[in-house]
């Protein structure tokens, strides 16, 4: 019987890991992230990636991340408890497959198309009602539509946009704009229309996906080697 109970305790975790990933992905971010993540607060591990930092600048995910945090924390105490009530035979069973059958039911729930709807017109109200637009993430900052991106290209010698001005390249009316040059250690911003555009500089663009595409081809080099 404390096999069984562990056993079920396990898969109590499971669903809880999978329901926060529902939860994070609802507020935009990647399920491969988000699990990862879960995994690394519940278990405790405390991987300080640059991906962490998609949690902590987002009020709805932090809040998420501290119900991980104490979960885990009352998990590794209810482990310890079960290897203590194996040998003292008192185990609640019952209790425990009640507690499996709602998560079960929440985790369902939370696949279903209306309540992810629903939960992430909650989120984004919550979010956009905490933060200033300065602390909101690039996508929602920036009001991102489905075929807008945010991106960096290094211009390579000899190419098309090599020695041209930017106010040349960045013509008004193309669903591309420049955010600012990254040249070496300086970030160029101040009169950037007037500078021109040099190998090595790294660009970093917003703007339409397939017209930064077409721009990202002049500025590789033709020459294979």
């Amino acid at each position: 019987m404390g096999f069984v109970f562990i056993l079920l305790y396990l898969v109590i975790v499971v669903l809880v890991i999978e329901i926060s990933v529902i939860a994070f992905h609802l507020t935009g971010l990647e399920k491969e992230v988000a699990r990862y993540q879960a995994i690394s607060m519940l278990t405790g591990t405390g991987f300080t990636t640059d991906e962490s930092q998609l949690i902590i600048d987002h009020p709805v995910r932090r809040r998420i991340s501290m119900f991980l945090i104490l979960f885990g924390a009352f998990s590794l105490a209810v482990i310890i408890s079960a290897i203590t009530n194996i040998l003292a035979n008192d185990l609640r069973l019952k209790e425990l497959m009640i507690i499996s059958s709602v998560l079960l039911a929440i985790y369902i729930l939370g696949k279903t198309p209306v309540t992810k709807k629903l939960l992430q017109h909650r989120f984004k109200h919550e979010m956009k009602k905490n933060l200033d637009i300065s602390e909101l993430p690039v996508k929602e900052a920036l009001f991102l539509q489905e075929d807008d991106i945010v991106t960096d290209v290094v211009v390579e010698e000899g190419t098309k946009l090599d020695g041209k001005k930017v106010e040349d390249v960045f013509e008004h009316g193309h669903d591309a704009n420049l955010l600012f040059i990254k040249r070496g250690e300086v970030n160029v911003r101040e009169n950037l229309t007037e500078e021109t555009i040099q190998a090595g500089d790294k660009l970093y663009l917003y703007g339409n996906k397939k017209v930064i595409e077409k721009l990202t081809k002049e500025t590789e080099s033709d020459d294979p080697h």
